[in-house]
């Protein structure tokens, strides 16, 4: 079982978040830092987690590709997502391993609807009538009924990570509600665990604008899926096939290496056999 940390200026957050980890059932911690100009990597080191760098900011959905390729080759078998800005509650880990484990779901989400608990967290309020709109939206377009399509606190099996055509989602933000998407159309089960959430000033959170960029991206992701489905377009970004990824010399490095943090070894970049060549 592996804990993988998508990284950005997490200095002031990462130990919280890492002290609450529950050791006693998660094999390995992974951090990807997208080139933060903040100690997160020397706090990383300084804690043990196995650590790699961008050697420049891809953003947030290349983030989480280099982070699921390198637990994919630790052998994971779950994978759980924990944002390090100490807004998710990291105690949860067990529940929702347990429920992958359990052979029941595929994936789970740790949802800041259920409960009630977002409004109480200081989710703001503009933030919480987007949210439940773009849920609801995307409900109806893919017949499905979650909670929310927009939490970051996630679990997946190895078996989903193989699947899912994971490179042909962004590498911004949007990459979140692409890969959830990508699970609907792919059938995978699909559980929620009510999560108590925090916000706060050092808590990472997009902007306005950003936001609205997002929403756009979560309709047209919604759009695209139900096209798909009445088989009026293609689209690689729902095709299934077993996505086998590979490292090769490329654009991050394992900070434990100086020699790779110098360009000259152990460079690595992502890529995937193409499901449908």
């Amino acid at each position: 079982m592996v804990v993988v940390f998508p990284a950005y200026r997490a200095e002031k957050t990462l130990k919280k978040t890492f002290d609450e980890i529950p050791r006693e059932i998660v094999d390995q911690c992974i951090l990807v830092d997208d080139a933060s100009d903040d100690q997160t990597v020397k706090l990383a080191n300084q804690l043990g987690i196995l650590t790699f760098v961008h050697k420049q900011n891809l953003g947030y959905g290349a983030n989480q590709k280099t982070c699921y390729a390198e637990a994919l080759k630790l052998g994971a078998d779950i994978v759980v997502m924990v944002h390090p800005d100490y807004q998710y509650d990291p105690r949860l880990i067990t529940a929702m391993a347990a429920m992958l484990a359990s052979g029941i779901y595929d994936v789970v989400l740790g949802s800041r609807i259920l409960g009630n608990t977002a409004l109480r967290g200081g989710m703001p309020m503009y933030k919480y009538f987007f949210n439940r709109c773009l849920t609801a939206f995307q409900n109806l377009l893919l017949g499905a009924k979650l909670s929310e399509y927009h939490t970051g606190y996630r679990a997946f099996t190895r078996q989903v990570l193989e699947t899912l055509p994971l490179l042909a989602c962004s590498d911004d933000f949007v990459f979140d509600n692409q890969m959830l998407t990508q699970c609907v159309a792919l059938n995978f089960a699909i559980g929620e665990i009510s999560c108590p959430t925090k916000y706060f000033e050092e808590a990472s959170s997009i902007n306005f604008r950003r936001s609205v960029i997002y929403g756009m991206g979560v309709l047209f992701t919604s759009v695209k899926y139900r096209l798909w489905k009445w088989g009026i377009i293609k689209t690689k970004l729902f095709n299934p096939g077993r996505t086998t990824l590979k490292l090769h010399s490329g654009y991050y490095y394992a900070a434990s290496d100086p020699a790779a943090q110098n360009g000259s070894a152990d460079t690595r970049e992502t890529r995937a056999a193409d499901p449908n060549p």
